[in-house]
């Protein structure tokens, strides 16, 4: 089993701190990366009080970025370029990130049901851009509940759609994310294939409004 240490940027929002306590309580050491560090710690020392067992950091973004070879960028879109300038000169070649940004029209004050066009295709293209030469990029985690994450007593039964253009960078984010019990990471294909994924978001968003619940998606007919 994999207890392969991750960073996570933007692990102080619902998304991130969600990953960050069930990674923890799976035995996966957790930084947690904020733009203010003093948010990181406070957050670190909420994730260690809902998840005693666990192995929880706070660091700032770029020293949380710098820590670990698979870091989890996990910020809201309209930070997304931002955060990834601010991170070039840290990431560093050999690292895995993976991006589960949105691209949600919220992120101009429009409604959280549409999706903004993005010029590269997806937000996580937009990534592979935006990162150093050798940092590799793939695309997941769209389409988890932020809350049922962070609810612990929750049992989880879905699916974690993934996109990215190496079979093996797929593998290795499998074989964290699947610590996490009643989650599996399915191959979606190329990166390119993440302007769907992520389309599935404000799909979900309007399911849930509409029928009052957080809905995942689990894929049949796989044997894995």
């Amino acid at each position: 089993m994999s207890q392969e240490p991750v960073s996570i940027i933007g692990a102080s929002g619902a998304l991130g701190f969600g990953l960050a306590v069930r990674l923890g309580q799976a035995g996966i050491p957790v930084v947690i990366g904020s733009r203010d560090a003093g948010r990181a710690a406070e957050a670190a020392e909420q994730a260690a009080a809902a998840v005693p067992s666990g192995t929880f950091t706070g660091l700032a973004n770029e020293e949380a970025a710098a820590a670990n070879e698979l870091v989890i960028l996990s910020v809201p879109f309209r930070s997304q370029s931002e955060t990834l300038t601010n991170l070039k000169t840290v990431l560093k070649e050999g690292q895995l990130v993976v991006d589960a940004t949105v691209p949600l029209a919220a992120a101009v004050s429009g409604k959280a049901t549409r999706m903004l066009g993005v010029w590269q295709g997806s937000a996580a293209q937009q990534a592979q851009e935006m990162v150093p030469a050798g940092v590799r990029v793939i695309s997941s985690l769209h389409t988890v509940s932020a809350s049922k994450l962070k609810d612990l007593d929750h049992q989880l039964d879905e699916d974690v759609l993934t996109c990215g253009d190496a079979k093996a960078d797929k593998e290795r984010f499998a074989a964290l994310i699947e610590q996490i019990p009643g989650l599996r990471s399915v191959d979606c294909g190329k990166l390119e294939m993440a302007r769907l994924t992520e389309s599935l978001t404000p799909l979900l968003i309007g399911i849930n409004i509409r029928h009052k619940t957080h809905a995942g998606i689990k894929i049949s007919g796989l044997t894995h």
